[in-house]
């Protein structure tokens, strides 16, 4: 009998591990699924470059507009860039023109002080205010011959003398001038530019203004 309750309890003893086993937890039995990391969104290509940035043009006429560029006996000789007053690329009218003129002499440095472009065309220096071309008296006294003593019209960046070839060509098509085509605005100029502007209803000022360069058709 003590054999039989021996061999019992000895088989009671060898099952617990697997009742134990059985009676897990749902938690603990529960394999945990790996984790899988999320796939990383697919970025869209971004642009190289930035957009292009409009930027402002320096108005400065003796640098932008390329004044010592141009053809003819002209050159520039002061292009002072950080002194001197703002211009008016709109330009006076002829009037106007006069009231701005400096008819007074000044030396090298006052000219260079106040005006950013002066030209050395002919005889004569000139400097560029609001459209027109103005003899610069005093700028240097070895080059002070002027034929004409006040403002001259110009546009597309010409010089003195090449604005006068272009209105003595445009004149002598016309039949107002036989004279020299020399860029020089004396009496004969002057007289023909008399004449076509009483014809064509201008103000007849015998000058290069910009109602008569308009009106030949240059502009």
């Amino acid at each position: 009998m003590k054999n039989i309750i021996l061999s019992l309890i000895w088989m009671a003893v060898a099952a617990m591990p697997t009742l134990n086993a059985q009676q897990a937890s749902p938690s603990q039995s529960t394999a945990t699924q790996p984790t899988s990391k999320p796939k990383a969104s697919q970025a869209f290509p971004q642009p190289r470059g930035q957009p292009t940035q409009a930027t402002t043009a320096n108005n400065n006429l003796g640098r932008d507009k390329g004044i010592a560029n141009n053809p003819g006996n002209g050159k520039i000789t002061d292009n002072n860039t950080g002194r001197g007053k703002t211009t008016n690329d709109n330009g006076d009218s002829y009037a106007d023109a006069m009231r701005r003129y400096h008819h007074e002499r000044h030396d090298h440095d006052w000219w260079k002080q106040h005006y950013i472009v002066i030209v050395l065309v002919g005889g004569g220096y000139y400097y560029w205010d609001s459209g027109y071309w103005y003899p610069a008296w005093g700028y240097d006294p070895n080059y002070e011959r002027y034929d004409y003593d006040g403002p001259i019209y110009t546009y597309g960046n010409l010089l003195p003398d090449q604005v006068i070839i272009n209105v003595q060509n445009a004149l002598k098509e016309l039949g107002y001038y036989t004279g020299d085509v020399n860029g020089s605005l004396g009496v004969n100029t002057r007289r023909a530019l008399t004449a076509y502007q009483q014809d064509y209803g201008l103000d007849a000022t015998g000058v290069v203004d910009e109602a008569t360069v308009r009106a030949l058709g240059l502009i």
